[in-house]
């Protein structure tokens, strides 16, 4: 599993370039530079997965307002969703760290074909 380094200081933060992000573990498309946006958070924040089965998704321990979330393909560890917490009311937030690799737009997709 990845974990995210706090103090290594997060290379997608402050990112914005068109493209997509994907598993860092597998390659698997999880995330549009379309939904991402700035946020506080230290880690970059989405509003929502590319695939339906981008992500997998359980109940945080102690926390009910976020779930556990992990690559849909691989089951890599990639971060949590916080419900109820995006830019817009209702929208939930994704926000996730060192288990992403971002692929700029034009240069393909890794691994979408055959999921």
């Amino acid at each position: 599993m990845s974990f995210c380094s706090f103090f290594r200081g997060e290379v997608f933060q402050n990112h914005f370039e068109p493209g997509i992000y994907v598993c860092a573990k597998c390659g698997y498309e999880l995330f549009s530079s379309c939904s991402k946006y700035a946020h506080s958070s230290p880690w970059p924040a989405f509003t929502e997965t590319i695939h339906e089965d981008s992500v997998s998704k359980r109940p945080e321990h102690n926390r009910p307002e976020a779930l556990k979330v992990s690559c849909g393909k691989c089951g890599n560890g990639l971060g949590h969703e916080f419900l109820n917490d995006g830019p817009k009311r209702g929208q939930s937030r994704f926000i996730f760290s060192s288990s992403l690799k971002f692929i700029p737009k034009g240069q393909g997709t890794p691994v979408s074909q055959g999921h």
